[in-house]
């Protein structure tokens, strides 16, 4: 059985767990808001033989059998308003946390993502050091909480041009990557009360790469003839996208990055100039995919649901004591339509 951690609606979820479920895979769903409240737990550790963890909502389940877990995208516990002011909520709130992430970290499974790899991976300053690392290339970028340091590099770029971006977007708390343009320069002082991402600005096309374990899917996204072509996810819908295929060096640097990184699972955002040179922005570990599927023509939500299945059939003869090499997760050369 497959555990996935999402929430309903998640159209990314819903598409791998349709093609697990036509494939007889068994799958069991949780929303971490659901948490405390609406799904009840009970947690047993019976001295010296292995733990019981139960989830007692809708249909009760055992999640010591659970052989594969995929960590989408959560929402946070909901904690009742009745519990009281704001401090005892919050406490109920680390009890919860304590109690359900801890139990989800007991599960003995493979992970797409492991849960702690994808909590660290989604900060960008983490991100950037490792993929320098590896050799890959970045923007000239600054993030700073000094009005002096953004000035001085917004001058040093002036020619080229420079962005700034949040660190994270929310539906909640959205935020495109805008040019800084002259009031923004007369606003620098406000860098102080957060810090700010500033890039040199990349004139060229974008390309979405999803990453599942060595599996590498690139779709280029050209928005130069959009009507905001500084943030492609403004203008998606006018966009021209295609399947391409990576320089071998890149793809194998790409690959490095998500081991040091710890994931499997990772949607990265790269820029390449004029002159053909490719720079990376980020990786997202949860990020979309449907989108350059349908228009690319790539079969990523297969393969998503293929490496799942794999973890599980792996997972299950382990636990028989057997051995089972899991099978490649193919590329998009090898899906592609004829």
């Amino acid at each position: 059985m497959i555990l996935v951690v999402s929430y309903p609606g998640e159209e990314h979820t819903d598409a791998v767990c349709d093609r697990l479920t036509a494939a007889g895979e068994p799958v069991y769903r949780i929303d971490l808001s659901d948490f405390p409240a609406r799904c009840p737990v009970a947690f047993d550790w019976p001295g010296q033989a292995p733990p019981s963890l139960r989830l007692l909502g809708g249909t009760p389940i055992d999640l010591a059998t659970v052989d594969a877990v995929w960590w989408r995208r959560v929402r946070g516990f909901d904690i009742d308003a009745a519990v009281g002011p704001a401090d005892r909520r919050q406490f109920a709130h680390s009890e919860t946390e304590q109690a359900v992430l801890g139990m989800l970290d007991s599960i003995d499974a493979p992970w797409i993502n492991p849960r702690g790899a994808d909590e660290a991976a989604h900060r960008k300053p983490l991100q950037w050091t490792q993929a320098v690392a590896v050799g890959l290339t970045l923007p000239p970028t600054c993030v700073t909480t000094s009005p002096d340091a953004a000035r001085a590099f917004c001058d040093a770029h002036r020619g080229d041009g420079v962005v700034f971006k949040p660190f994270l977007a929310s539906i909640e708390d959205w935020r495109e990557t805008r040019l800084v343009q002259a009031e923004d320069l007369q606003r620098l002082e406000l860098v102080r009360l957060a810090p700010v991402i500033f890039q040199r600005c990349i004139q060229g096309v974008d390309l979405r790469v999803t990453v599942i374990g060595d599996a590498i899917f690139a779709a280029e996204i050209d928005a130069r003839d959009s009507d905001y072509p500084t943030d492609m996810r403004m203008v998606i819908g006018q966009a021209k996208i295609r399947a391409v295929e990576l320089p071998a060096s890149l793809a194998d640097r790409l690959r490095a990055l998500m081991r040091r990184l710890g994931l499997v699972y990772g949607a990265i955002d790269l820029k390449q100039d004029a002159r053909g040179d490719y720079y990376f922005l980020e990786v997202n570990p949860a990020g979309q995919w449907l989108f350059a599927e349908s228009r690319a023509g790539l079969a990523i939500t297969q393969a998503h649901a293929d490496a799942l299945r794999q973890m599980a059939i792996g997972q299950r003869q382990r636990r028989r004591g057997g051995a089972l090499p899991s099978p490649p997760i193919r590329s998009h050369q090898e899906h592609a339509p004829s």
